[in-house]
């Protein structure tokens, strides 16, 4: 006899996720809001001024959003082909792209007028730079070639020719002004000094380079190609650091925040990666529905920009602080109970205490008539009429529903016979609702002739959808003998089978019994 060993499933229980303060901070972002462009997201840069709007580069135009609202509200369209990069100015008053066109194009953000026009590259150019306090332009291209423009001639005034394929990614650094980084789908990452004009560093990332970007003191800096980003010490004359090999396909953005001591990286693989600065760790992942291209950070941590391939712009912003306080208060506990969960075993969760209706604060008080107006208010009666009618069936159990509807205004008793009409056909609430249009016809039998001639137009209404329904009934139940008939005769039994219809009829004359003639 075959013996089986039983499954050891504990060892393919997925562990409990560690929350850290990494985790419960990046946690406050809401979800993201989803916005759609004409094209993948080529690129995202923050305004470094408040109120911190950003620009997203796609398709053939350059459009800038206000984080807060979500909408655009500026939109710079001189491109006739698609457009590259755009970055703003350190004050945030000028803008900058790069396009197919192989020109550099220069924007005021405010009035979105074009100033000036630097054409030299013969390629497309897909990065573009200002340089720090320098009244200067450096863009990367597609022809292999780095240029140095001057913003007040609109001159060129360097060009670099060092690489052997496409230039896709480039740097600037605010401590350093005057140095420049390249990176190229030839694996290899340049550095220029703009002041000499020659070529400082040489670098192979190993695979095509994606992203650069310095860190803030200068020294280092970072590159991104294929799975792996990589760390240099330009100092050292290029040496290299270390290698961060998160991502499981191409690495295609990288983002400072919290002010420098957190990187971000986007990638192919859908996820953005938050990196501690100090160790190089991942400290929390960000999940999106579709490889990144761009990511943009603001100024602060107030906003997180992505953008996808399939040209979907991802906004999260932090939430507002009163949303917050009470999830950052449960996840603390769970935070605590899993830092000590040698001497905590069981968290009690807080308790919040459920509102009572006013609908049952009326029928804890005994208050039956306002219950009932409550109940037949609009914004109850027409969108949960569930409501209303439990209201009825609860009085009729009281025996309360005669007194309730007894010495009532004109306006109550067409706000009643209204909600008969629009709901004495629904089979949920049929045998309810003839109930108590009984009691109301028992109430006002004989006062019904001095009232109002609305009340008596309502009145009619009600008779005619009640008449329409007892005949519909009484036809049913016709067809319904009809159709027993028929299978009674196709059975072909020896013994005649008595197949009696429903015996609806009582009940729909003791109905016709309770409408009154109101001509």
């Amino acid at each position: 006899m075959a013996t089986f060993k039983k499954l050891n499933t504990e060892i393919y229980k997925k562990k409990n996720a560690v929350l850290t303060p990494d985790n419960l901070y990046w946690k406050k972002f809401g979800a993201p809001v989803l916005v759609k462009e004409y094209g993948p997201i080529d690129y995202i840069d923050f305004s470094p001024v408040e109120p911190y709007y950003f620009a997203v580069t796609c398709s053939v135009r350059v459009q800038i959003y206000n984080p807060i609202t979500k909408l655009v509200v500026k939109n710079l369209s001189r491109f006739r082909e698609n457009a590259y990069g755009a970055t703003f100015r350190s004050d945030g008053k000028l803008l900058c792209a790069g396009g197919e066109e192989t020109n550099v194009k220069l924007f005021d953000v405010s009035s979105k007028g074009l100033l000036r026009l630097f054409k030299g590259h013969t390629g497309p150019v897909h990065r573009t730079f200002f340089l720090h306090e320098k009244p200067q332009i450096v863009s990367f291209s597609d022809d292999k070639t780095v240029k140095l423009w001057d913003i007040p001639t609109e001159k060129e005034i360097l060009s670099y020719d060092e690489h052997n394929d496409y230039l896709r990614a480039g740097a600037t650094c605010v401590s350093l002004p005057d140095i420049v980084l390249s990176g190229g789908y030839d694996n290899i990452v340049k550095m220029y000094d703009t002041r000499s004009s020659k070529l400082v560093l040489t670098v192979n990332h190993g695979s095509p380079v994606e992203s650069l970007l310095y860190l803030p003191s200068g020294g280092i800096f970072l590159s991104a190609g294929g799975s792996d980003i990589k760390i240099w010490d330009s100092i050292a004359g290029g040496k290299l650091l270390g290698c961060i090999s998160q991502h499981h396909k191409t690495i295609t953005c990288l983002r400072l925040a919290s002010d420098n001591r957190r990187l971000l990286s986007g990638s192919l693989d859908r996820h953005v990666k938050v990196y501690d600065i100090n160790t190089f760790q991942v400290v929390h992942t960000m999940d999106y529905p579709n490889a990144i291209l761009s990511l943009g950070v603001s100024k602060g941590d107030d906003s997180v920009v992505v953008g996808l391939v399939d040209g979907l712009v991802c906004i999260s912003r932090k939430k507002e602080q009163q949303i917050i306080k009470k999830e950052e208060k449960i996840a603390s506990y769970k935070y605590l109970a899993q830092s000590y969960r040698n001497t905590v075993d069981v968290i009690i969760p807080e308790y919040i205490k459920q509102q009572q209706s006013k609908i049952d604060k009326c029928f804890r008080k005994f208050c039956y008539s306002k219950a009932l107006d409550n109940a037949l208010l609009p914004y109850v009666s027409k969108k949960y009429p569930q409501n209303t009618v439990g209201v009825m069936q609860e009085l009729i159990r009281r025996r309360a529903l005669e007194r309730t509807l007894k010495g009532r205004d004109t306006k109550f008793i067409l706000q009643i016979l209204r909600f008969l009409i629009a709901n004495i056909t629904n089979y949920r609430f049929t045998l309810v609702l003839i109930d108590v249009l009984h009691t109301f016809l028992d109430v006002y039998e004989d006062s019904i002739q001095l009232m109002p001639i609305e009340v008596k137009t309502a009145l009619q209404s009600v008779n005619r959808v009640v008449n329409k329904e007892v005949l519909l009934g009484n036809q049913l139940t016709a067809l319904h003998g009809s159709i027993s008939m028929l299978l009674a005769g196709a059975t072909m039994s020896s013994k005649p089978t008595n197949i009696a219809p429903h015996n609806l009829t009582p009940s729909l004359d003791a109905q016709k019994s309770f409408i009154v003639n109101l001509t």
